[in-house]
Formats: structure tokens, sequence, C-alpha cells
């Protein structure tokens, strides 16, 4: 199926996976959030870019392989605005295209599921190589090259180990709020080495990708596990669940943007959420090792597990995200509780 439409940003040819979020507003977020390594992404919002970009925004490199909307707007009006989002794009090296019907993309993504596509001049005879296209190395391309340290807001209470799988810079300011220096691993880091340095917490990441591809992640976080407090986010929760013998699926168009639903399992509350990923925890398997915390509203899938006697508790979602109200930002203080010795919070 062939889309024509107008060209934006970079002007070259590049093959991503399609998928598709439903968020309003946040677009530079999304641009700059490295758990979109190898894919195309499609707002189902129709206009983009009318506040410009915003680069105070960003929450990590753009990694993305291409961008689609309906409508980009070309004269952006707010007093933070630095130009044009489409400039933005070109600087970038981000293919892009405007002037399609976005919402039959996403209603073809929603019933087919995510698929290879590409964006280009002219359609290719030979598929194949489109058909053949997976997202590789996807961790390894946006993890930080060296170990990187924030300081505390103010005073300093605790000292975080963050292992940078395609960390989201709230994440960290969110920790700094709270009075906690963040030192920054490339995710290949090895165990002992964090360990070494006596952290009082540790923090998995999100990131782009198959979280099975991350067997040397997952390898290490066995030895971190249980050593200190931990709070895994997103690929994190992925991560964990792996290293305690669970499995992974891929979802079939997965959960993209500021609006999905989370049932807490304890309390019976929703809340609203942002999230970014095309994979889940199969809660089954890891009956013997986990409780499920919460589950997603929609499609029931796995949004959160903590680990008993472990001290350890992961979400999928983004708890330092803004889709609206900071509905899930008591998860941080839950793990500074963990860090002053109150497992039972």
């Amino acid at each position: 199926m062939c889309f024509e439409g107008n060209r934006i940003g970079a002007p070259v040819s590049r093959m991503g996976e399609l998928v598709f979020t439903t968020g309003m507003t946040g677009y530079m977020e999304t641009m700059t959030d490295p758990s979109f390594y190898g894919q195309i992404v499609t707002h189902s919002f129709p206009m983009i870019g009318n506040y410009g970009q915003i680069p105070a925004d960003a929450e990590g490199v753009c990694a993305l392989f291409g961008y689609v909307v309906r409508e980009l707007c070309d004269s952006p009006s707010n007093f933070r605005s630095r130009g044009a989002l489409n400039d933005y794009l070109k600087a970038q090296g981000i293919p892009g295209l405007c002037g399609v019907d976005t919402r039959e993309i996403v209603r073809i993504t929603r019933e087919e599921g995510v698929m290879n596509a590409m964006i280009c001049d002219t359609l290719p005879g030979d598929l194949s190589p489109l058909r053949a296209f997976r997202i590789r190395n996807a961790v390894s391309s946006v993890t930080c090259r060296q170990k990187t340290i924030y300081p505390a807001a103010g005073k300093e209470c605790f000292r975080v180990a963050m292992m940078d799988y395609g960390a989201k810079r709230n994440i960290i300011r969110s920790l700094q709020r709270r009075g906690c220096s963040v030192t920054l691993w490339p995710a290949a880091t090895g165990a002992e080495t964090v360990l070494a340095e006596d952290p009082d917490g540790i923090v998995l990441s999100n990131g782009p990708g198959d979280p099975k591809e991350n067997s040397g992640c997952i390898a290490e976080i066995r030895k971190l596990h249980g050593k200190k407090p931990m709070m895994g986010i997103c690929l994190g929760h992925q991560l964990v669940a792996l290293a305690m013998g669970g499995e992974t699926i891929k979802l079939k168009y997965g959960h993209r943007g500021g609006n999905q639903p989370v049932r807490d399992m304890k309390t019976g509350r929703t809340w609203i959420t942002s999230q970014n990923h095309g994979y889940a925890v199969v809660s089954e398997s890891l009956r013997d090792a986990g409780e499920v915390t919460f589950i997603n509203a929609n499609d029931g899938s796995c949004e959160g597990m903590d680990y008993p006697g472990q001290h350890c508790f992961t979400v999928q979602f983004h708890p330092e995200a803004c889709p609206g109200p900071q509905d899930t930002g008591f998860l941080f203080d839950r793990f500074i509780r963990m860090m002053e010795g109150k497992y039972d919070a």
C-alpha cells in the first residue's frame, strides 16, 4: 500500500517500523524519546508543529527513522519557539511526510499491527529489503558513551545509579528534584562496577527495541537484583522480568501516547499514563517470582510488577512524564522511601 503526500524533513529515503502515537501535544518529547529508535512515527492528532521546535523540551537523542503527520504547521506561535519543526527535522536528518490521511494509516496499523514502511520519492521495484528490515542494536545505538553524574537539586540525600538503555531526561530531573544525585551508566556497564560505588538505589531506564535482544544487560541485572532498592521503567520493567525468568511478547500495535489508562490492582483506581512501547511482560510467566501491580485498562496487559523480598518494583509506563496531570509521580516517592529502608511502602 502506498500513501502519496508532501515531503518534509531531510530529503533522504529511509525504512523503519511504522507505529502511531495518540498524543495531542508533546511532539518535541516524542521526537526526542530514544525509545522510538528505528521507527517511523505517525501522529493521530491532525496538526503538528503549531508551537514550533523547543530544544529545551528534548528528552534525549532524536532517534526515530521517519515522521508522518496530516498537517505540519509552518508558522508556529509560541514565546519559547526556536523555529519551525520542519527545520528541526532537516537538521536531524529525519525524513518525513505530510498531507496524508493519518487516520487511515492509524486504522490500518490498529487492524493489521505494526509493519515495515519506507519514506521515499519513488516506489522501489524490489521490496525485499523492506520486508527484511528489522530494528537491531537499538540500546547500544542510543545509550550514553561514558559515565555522567547529575547533581541533586539542592541538598543531596541519596545517590542513584541509573542504567541508560535510552533514558529520558525527565527521569533524571524527577530524581534530582527529590534530592538524588544521579550517575548515568552506559548500558553495557558491569554490575560489579556499579555496585563498587555503593549507590543507595538503582534505576533501570526506558529504551528501544526488543528486550530479548539485550542478553548482556539481562545478565547484569540478575547480579544487581536484590542488592539495592531497584526501580525499572518501560524497557527496564521488561528486562527485570526477563532476568527473573519471565517472558515478553510483542504487542499488535503497542501503547504510545499520553492518555493510556492503567488500573492499580491494589486500589482499583485508574491512572492516566504516558507510554511508548511495543512489547509487554507476560505476567503469568512470573507467577512464582513477582506480583502484578498494574494492568492496562484497555487490553489487560501487564503494566507493573513487584518482586517481594527483592526491594524491587517496575512499571511499563512513564511516571516522569507530564501528559496533563502528573498522576503517577508518586512512584518516585516510593523509590525514595525504599532507599530510606521503608521496603513495605
